[in-house]
C-alpha cells in the first residue's frame, strides 16, 4: 500500500509540473553543508536558458528539502556546496523513487563535497555506482557542442574537470559535475571576475545539461 500510494503521488506530483510550466529547484540537505552557496547562479543560468534556446523556466528557482514530496513538482533538482552531506534513509529513498520516476539531479562541486557526496549516494543507489561519462554522450551535444566533454571553470586543484553520472535503464538521472565548478561561472561576473569566455562556456554547458533534463 505504501509503494502504491508513493507511485500515485509521484504521477500526481509530474502532472502537476507539467500543468504549471517549467520550474527548477535548489536542493537543501543536512549535513552542514552550504546547499545555499553560489546565490546569484541558478538564476542566471534561468535566464540564460530563456534567453538562448527557448525554455519558458520561472525567473526564480525554489527551494527543497530531500525529504520533502514537493520535489516531484521539479523534473530538475541543482544541488551544490563545499562540505558535508548527510541524507537519512527516509530521504535517500524518497530522492531515488523521485530519479527513477523521471527527475534529474545534477549535482556541481563547489569544492569539498565530493567524498561525502559518494558515500551518501550509496544510500540512494546502493547497486549503482558513479561512472565517467565520454565526451561523445548527449549532454555535451545538445544546443552548444563540447567535443572536449566538460569545461574547466576554476582551477580548484589543477586536476581534469570531470562529469560523473548515474544511469538507469540508459538514461541519466543523476550528473556529477566534478573539477569543473560550473555554478562559479553562473554567477554574476563581479563574484568571481571571470573573462566572458569562461562564463559562456559554463553557461552554455548549464544549458546542455537543462536541455538534456527536460528532454529524457
Amino acid at each position: 500500500m505504501k509503494n502504491l500510494t508513493q507511485s500515485l503521488l509521484v504521477l500526481t506530483f509530474f502532472m502537476s509540473a507539467c500543468s504549471y510550466g517549467q520550474e527548477i529547484a535548489i536542493l537543501k540537505y543536512g549535513g552542514g553543508g552550504d546547499w545555499y552557496s553560489n546565490p546569484t547562479a541558478l538564476p542566471n543560468l534561468i535566464r540564460f536558458c530563456n534567453d538562448k534556446i527557448a525554455t519558458t523556466i520561472a525567473a526564480k528557482p525554489k527551494t527543497v528539502e530531500v525529504g520533502d514530496i514537493s520535489i516531484y513538482q521539479y523534473p530538475f533538482l541543482h544541488m551544490t556546496g563545499h562540505g558535508n552531506v548527510f541524507f537519512t534513509q527516509e530521504e535517500a529513498e524518497n530522492l531515488r523513487t523521485y530519479l527513477l520516476a523521471g527527475g534529474f539531479l545534477h549535482i556541481d562541486d563547489n569544492y569539498g563535497m565530493e567524498p561525502y557526496l559518494r558515500r551518501e549516494l550509496q544510500k540512494v543507489f546502493p547497486d549503482k555506482s558513479l561512472e565517467e561519462l565520454g565526451a561523445d554522450h548527449p549532454i555535451f551535444d545538445q544546443n552548444y557542442k563540447f567535443p572536449e566533454g566538460l569545461p574547466k571553470i576554476h582551477e580548484h586543484d589543477s586536476k581534469r574537470p570531470q562529469a560523473l553520472g548515474i544511469i538507469h535503464e540508459g538514461r541519466l538521472v543523476l550528473l556529477f559535475t566534478f573539477e569543473s565548478d560550473l555554478g562559479d561561472g553562473w554567477e554574476d561576473p563581479s563574484v568571481h571576475n571571470d573573462p566572458e569566455e569562461v562564463r559562456r562556456k559554463a553557461l552554455q554547458m548549464g544549458a546542455n545539461i537543462v536541455a538534456y533534463a527536460f528532454k529524457s
